[in-house]
């Protein structure tokens, strides 16, 4: 048992006793809350929870947009000392219903704009009691509907439950190092440790800065970006719950007076080629990015056009945010950068012995506060990733002379595509269903920036005809739209060893050259 702490009261009613009452906290689609409005705001919503019956420790699932119902309900879910379980926003049904069902949640809570993939989900969780969609009436025979609304209804405000640092507080559902979904378990005390090293440390966040966030709050990178870090220090959050583009981001950086923006490759990529005036990012004092490594034509692009500095660095879901990255005015382009204080690193080699020298690759560990307890109910998966105070990132690295860390990939099959992870099997699974697919294989192949995109070798049944572009369609009806090919290869047969293993690496090679 440890101190009396709960992330919620930290974020919230800890700035209006400092006296931020009066600050605006949120900006959304629809005006604005104060910390007072919004610390009010969160005991409502806390009290609507407690009143449809969920109790301390209990997963409360969450598929919504990024708008002040979401913001909101992560908030309550910790203030009342419940699992808030924030989930993708891209997920299909069935897949939104393996995490419902795997975190044994008795809430399902989503908004109007997934109410398909919200009530599929609902349909087939045997223990959920209670779908609550917001800006619409949700309609399921399978459990008790409520809007929004109607759960505020529910109850009063509650003040914070009396948490402690070590208690539960957050589950982030990640594929990770080994492919199929695992919700890491974050306690209370992870989110403040991640605001008083990354968020103080190296963005030295301020009061008077102004966050946005092109990751959403389902992305351990993004909550952290646009809850954790400014409501720790009385900062200003924007949330945008639209598709990110370039002009959407500009007009809301302009707009809000946006200071610290927040992005990934696959976005600091269009914003270079869109044809957004050379200003159009005038006010942000830092640009961070995260997800995957950010090539280094895009950093000095990025500084050259629109006088911005990236900070590039890498975190993970089991780490709740960044653990490394680049400094402001030294950055090492093409690099992770530099350990995040309070963090450890170490490069092992195969045989699990520590490379102090430079220019050797090996396996990254680290170690940390912030790092997750584990994964819920994955024994023989949490024996292979953490091992004492170590975790096993599954990501090979190089120390460089001056002490940067540079990426060199995953050290496995599982690809990371826009940032999140995808496993192959998955995608190759749904292939299969495929009438006229007999085999299929899916490897990751670097685009001209060396971003992964996921490339599929299929091979047709006997007497079938395979369309390539059919069968992206097929895989976009299937599963989120990131986890489908970006192109499909049709092939007499796989190439395999002796002993009918695929050699995904011929297959990598193959793909990587022009066709």
């Amino acid at each position: 048992m440890g101190e009396l702490f709960n992330a919620a009261e930290y974020l919230t009613e800890r700035r209006v006793s400092a006296g931020d009452g009066t600050r605006t906290a949120v900006h959304h689609p629809r005006g604005t809350l104060t910390y007072a409005e919004l610390a009010a705001e969160v005991r409502r919503v806390a009290g609507g929870l407690a009143g449809i019956g969920v109790r301390p420790e209990e997963r409360v699932v969450l598929c919504m947009a990024d708008d002040v119902e979401l913001f909101t309900a992560i908030l309550a879910t910790m203030h009342l000392g419940a699992v808030a379980v924030p989930c993708s926003t891209m997920l299909t049904g069935a897949e939104l219903s393996v995490l419902v069902t795997d975190s044994r949640a008795r809430v399902l809570i989503g908004s109007h704009q997934f109410a398909e993939a919200v009530h599929t989900a609902a349909a087939a969780a045997p223990d959920l009691r209670h779908l609550v969609l917001a800006g619409a009436t949700p309609d399921s025979p399978a459990v008790e509907c409520l809007t929004w609304e109607d759960m505020l209804e529910a109850g009063p405000p509650v003040d914070a439950y009396p948490t402690w640092d070590e208690s539960p507080a957050l589950w982030l559902y990640t594929s990770g190092t080994t492919g199929k979904p695992k919700g890491a378990m974050h306690r209370h005390a992870d989110i403040r440790y991640v605001c008083e090293t990354y968020g103080r440390e190296v963005l030295a966040i301020r009061p008077d800065d102004v966050c946005l966030s092109v990751a959403k709050l389902f992305f351990a990178y993004g909550i952290g970006n646009s809850m954790f870090f400014p409501l720790s220090v009385g900062a200003s959050t924007v949330l945008e719950p639209a598709r990110p583009a370039p002009d959407l981001m500009a007009r809301s950086i302009r707009e809000h007076g946006v200071t610290l923006f927040y992005a990934v490759p696959s976005f600091w990529g269009p914003l270079l080629a869109s044809d957004l005036p050379d200003d159009a990012l005038a006010g942000v004092r830092q640009g961070v990015s995260a997800g995957e490594t950010l090539p280094a034509r895009m950093f000095t692009g990025i500084r050259d056009r629109f006088g911005v500095e990236i900070l590039d660095g890498i975190g993970s879901t089991e780490a709740l945010h960044i653990f490394i990255s680049n400094r402001p005015g030294a950055v090492v382009p093409g690099s992770s950068g530099f350990p995040v204080p309070g963090y450890e690193i170490e490069l092992r080699r195969t045989d699990g012995t520590v490379i102090t020298g430079t220019d050797e690759s090996g396996m990254l560990w680290i170690s940390g506060d912030s790092i997750c307890t584990g994964y819920w109910c994955r024994t023989a998966v949490n024996r292979q990733v953490f091992q004492g105070e170590w975790m096993r990132t599954g990501d090979q690295y190089v120390r460089n002379a001056d002490g940067s860390l540079t990426c060199l990939g995953r050290a496995d099959d599982v690809l990371k595509v826009g940032g999140i992870w995808v496993a192959p099997a998955e995608v190759e699974s749904r292939l299969l269903e495929h009438p006229a697919v007999a085999e299929a294989v899916v490897v990751g192949v670097p685009d001209e920036d060396g971003l992964d995109k996921p490339v599929a070798y299929v091979v047709p049944r006997d007497g079938a005809v395979v369309d390539p572009e059919e069968v992206v369609a097929f895989c976009r009806a299937g599963l989120a739209a990131f986890k489908r090919p970006r192109r499909v290869v049709v092939v007499g047969e796989l190439p395999k060893t002796a002993t009918g293993k695929v050699q995904r690496y011929r297959l990598r090679e193959r793909a990587a050259v022009p066709a």
